[in-house]
């Protein structure tokens, strides 16, 4: 889809400001080069952690290789000036401009927005055949400097392509067309590691099991994402300490903290900065912020919509690589190359899936509502939590629909179909009559399990209302 959307503005008759974004190895830059391949007037890769001479030097690199006469520029201005002129010398047809890991370009008090808002602004809008195609891992800089800039900037990028990781249907056909064959639960455990992240899968061994590989790729010494999390924030952020220290703090509490609570627990002071923190983490896709189940949850959402953030809004981490950082890797026995193949029975193995599994249903409600038909009905998914006597009754994903129902959601990741026991149907009872009661909700309840294998049917399984198992999520 992404492949024909950038196609089709390329074709245009106008001139375009294509902004490609997403996180760190998603596979922006090899999208761009599937759709140009070599059709381009001139390409640059901003460079990490140098100067602005370096950062201009390789930029007039580029011109230079078509120009060799061009002198050296001092300013972003400038550069930009020059590229113009080269711009123009060219034959009649379109130009395309692809200016790959833009945001390493803007150093300190560097004024590179100003150069690149006089080029489009001045020059390249005025024309119709400019198409520049610019991408970034750093998906705020992209946001908060390109699609949301209030200056010189406003509205003027003509398309946006925000790039997400895979969904599982994904992997599944990319699994298939280099000739793995894993069973869909296999690929939801590799999912649940690595996430839909196509470098990540792009290492995955076919002549080896998901537990060998994931050993090779993170447990060995040599391990080539063994350092991925450090990596992958840092290249995100300049700062990345403090973003570090607010998805540790998520990574500990599933159903996700309060903004009061991440103070709490980071130290960080709650300003502007940390509003800005946190919409770098969402926009990045490693959190996000929702409303739990209020019991008059329409006033919360209306002011939400105003601009206020309300101070029960949840952030919860949705990132399944962050959670496996933390609730693995940080904890294995150190120089263990076979770590995870080891801990497959284990109860570290237990609760990590569990907590995976549940995310993994989060991170693909769409296809879990299309399996329950209700895809066309609006509906919210969060979660809900008891307070005071309730304290302990919790339902980590409930779905409220425009319909007057509700589907309460529990999720079970075994290698069998699950058994029910009495104590999970005094649970389930319990939760829900907490829920109702706690939320005076009048609408309708259905209790939906989703689970790996199915459900094995005995006498404590009458009261799961509608099921769905994990190939539901491959729709």
């Amino acid at each position: 889809m992404e492949q024909q959307q950038l196609k089709n503005y390329i074709n245009s008759e106008q001139s375009e400001f294509i902004a490609v974004y997403g996180r760190r190895r998603v596979g922006k830059t090899f999208l761009i080069q599937q759709v140009i391949g070599d059709d381009y007037a001139f390409y640059v890769a901003g460079m990490n952690n140098v100067s602005l001479r370096i950062q201009l030097s390789n930029f007039m690199q580029g011109i230079r290789k078509k120009c060799p006469d061009v002198r050296p520029v001092k300013t972003w201005l400038d550069a930009f000036i020059a590229l113009e002129t080269y711009l123009e010398s060219l034959p009649e047809g379109r130009k395309i401009i692809f200016i790959d890991e833009m945001p390493w370009m803007d150093t300190p008090r560097s004024n590179f927005i100003s150069g690149l808002e006089h080029f489009w602004n001045s020059w390249a809008s005025w024309r119709s055949d400019i198409k520049l195609i610019v991408c970034g891992s750093a998906t705020s800089w992209i946001i908060n400097n390109l699609i949301k800039n209030r200056g010189g900037l406003h509205n003027r990028v003509t398309h946006k392509i925000p790039l997400k990781p895979f969904a599982l249907k994904e992997c599944q056909m990319y699994f298939a067309a280099r000739g793995f064959r894993l069973s869909t639960k296999q690929i939801a455990e590799c999912y649940m590691v690595l996430g839909g992240v196509p470098f990540y899968l792009s290492k995955m061994n076919k002549g080896e099991s998901v537990a060998q590989n994931i050993d090779r790729l993170l447990f060995a010494e040599d391990g080539e994402l063994c350092d991925e999390f450090q990596n992958l924030y840092n290249s995100l952020y300049k700062n990345a300490r403090n973003h570090i220290k607010i998805v540790t703090a998520l990574a500990a509490k599933g159903k996700g903290l309060t903004r009061g609570d991440i103070v709490k627990q980071t130290k960080l002071a709650n300003n502007g900065k940390l509003t800005l923190m946190l919409e770098e983490l969402e926009s990045c896709g490693f959190i996000r912020s929702y409303e739990p189940f209020l019991a008059k949850p329409a006033r919360a959402r209306n002011r939400v919509a105003d601009g206020y953030q309300s101070p029960d809004t949840l952030y919860q981490l949705v990132d399944h690589f962050t959670l496996f950082h933390f609730q693995i890797m940080k904890k294995a026995v150190a120089h263990d190359p076979n770590y995870w193949s080891n801990s497959q029975n284990s109860h570290t193995y237990s609760v990590w899936s569990g907590l995976s599994f549940e995310m993994l249903c989060l991170n693909h409600a769409e296809q879990i509502k299309m399996a329950l038909g209700i895809s066309g009905i609006i509906s919210n998914v969060v979660s809900w939590f008891g307070k005071g006597d309730e304290r302990k009754a919790q339902i980590d994903m409930l779905i409220d629909r425009a319909d007057k129902t509700i589907n309460v959601c529990e999720m079970k990741f075994y290698n069998r179909p699950y058994a029910m026991t009495a104590k999970d149907e005094a649970d389930i009872e319990r939760k829900v009559s907490s829920f109702i009661e706690a939320t005076k909700t009048d609408k309708n309840v259905i209790v939906t399990m989703i689970t790996a294998k199915g459900i094995e049917q005995n006498e404590h399984s009458s009261c799961i209302q509608k099921e769905l198992v994990l190939d539901a999520l491959f729709n």
